[in-house]
């Protein structure tokens, strides 16, 4: 018997019996399924974690001075600097896109009728790439308004609308910080919302660090932030910027730089481990389906003992007999992998067709591995029924009612 005849008989055999044959591959179908639909959504998960993370900044570095119990004089003069940061530039400037600080107080408006507290931060034009901040009306403020101490402003989406309505409506206004009037030049936001975990608040007016160094007793730049150009070479820029920090300042001064590639690392490794959790449990309904196809193929062995021991009366072969009940194993399990391969790739696409905005990846691996399992499992659950069938004594089969 060859293979062509194997599987025509097969898809006889899967015909006389259409719901039993459907029922038999729904646990593939789904256990496939599955499969893919867990690579989707952990890759999915992985992908937003990672964009959230990076939005924020992967390759930023940052820097600030750890306060210990020196004198005041001498704590003055630890702080990191303007003069910190324009020789961070000029020292790496081939290997970072952009380096700042922030220097921030506090002051208070009436907003809604209410005197509320505001953040002000001092920093240039340099920030809003550190910060990966959108400008969302008017300009953010440039080398010129740091140079000539303009006295310019720009506020939080929020706080703009708090204040003026509209965000677009707040530009061009005149706005009074630690008494002194400012125009507003433009609104702006974070790309990634840090929900008040950075040093920008929802009410936040940013103003050129020298103009706010009018209303600061010491330059304090806390932090300093560094933005690097490729990710293989933060730690080596983060080592760099300590020691530029370090020989600016006396021994003994003590200032922490960190990146965010610890986090990033933890975060795919968190990923990693989530997917391979989700695809063992997935792995189970599949093993669980492969189950149910033995048994039933064992079912099918009992009903059928005559036909075997006809067709072994006829001539055919032990392995022909096994091949046949093998090939019907594997025909039901592939129908049902392909099946869920359908199913499993067609829920994500449909959920990208009605919301354009979501990305969502589809591992071409995760299809390939479904397809491969869903036919290792029939081969390996349909070895016990094909071998029963060709161990079948053709004596017995005949008379076996």
């Amino acid at each position: 018997m060859f293979l062509g005849e194997a599987l025509d008989f097969s898809v006889k055999a899967l015909k006389a019996n259409p719901v039993r044959s459907f029922l038999t591959m729904l646990g593939m179908v789904i256990g496939t399924a599955s499969v893919i639909l867990v690579v989707t959504i952990s890759l999915t998960s992985r992908d937003y974690i990672l964009e959230q993370i990076e939005g924020v900044g992967s390759n930023m570095i940052f820097a600030y001075y750890r306060v210990g119990t020196q004198n005041r004089a001498q704590a003055d003069a630890d702080f990191i600097k303007m003069s910190d940061v324009m020789a961070v530039r000029e020292r790496l400037a081939g290997r970072i896109i952009a380096a700042t600080g922030i220097a921030q107080s506090n002051d208070r408006m009436l907003i809604g009728g209410e005197q509320q507290d505001v953040v002000v931060i001092g920093s240039d034009q340099d920030y809003k790439t550190v910060r990966n901040l959108i400008v969302t009306s008017g300009r953010f403020l440039d080398a010129g308004d740091v140079a000539l101490r303009q006295k310019v402003a720009m506020l939080t989406d929020h706080l703009a609308e708090r204040l003026y309505g509209t965000r677009s409506g707040a530009v061009g206004q005149i706005l009074k910080v630690h008494g002194l009037q400012f125009t507003v030049i433009g609104t702006f936001r974070e790309r990634v919302e840090s929900f008040g975990q950075s040093e920008l608040a929802t009410e936040t007016v940013l103003i050129p660090m020298t103009v706010l160094r009018y209303f600061t007793e010491v330059e304090a730049l806390d932090p300093m932030y560094v933005q690097v150009t490729s990710p293989q070479d933060v730690e080596s820029v983060t080592l760099a910027v300590r020691q530029i920090l370090e020989s600016r300042h006396r021994p003994g001064a003590a200032y922490r730089v960190e990146n965010l590639t610890a986090i990033l690392d933890a975060a795919k490794s968190i990923a990693l481990i989530l997917s391979l959790v989700l695809i063992l449990v997935s792995a189970i309904a599949l093993v669980i389906s492969g189950i149910g196809i033995m048994n039933i193929m064992l079912v099918t062995v009992t009903e059928r003992t005559r036909e075997i021991g006809l067709r072994m009366a006829v001539g055919a072969s032990r392995k022909e007999i096994l091949l046949q009940f093998l090939t019907e194993a594997v025909l039901v399990s592939l129908a049902g992998g392909v099946i869920g391969i359908v199913v499993g790739v067609s829920i994500p696409l449909s959920v990208q067709f009605f919301v354009a905005a979501v990305r969502i990846p589809i591992s071409t691996w995760a299809i390939a591995i479904a397809f491969g399992v869903s036919m290792l499992v029939g081969l390996i659950f349909g070895i016990l029924p094909a071998n029963r069938a060709a161990k079948l004594n053709p004596t017995e089969a005949l008379r076996y009612e």
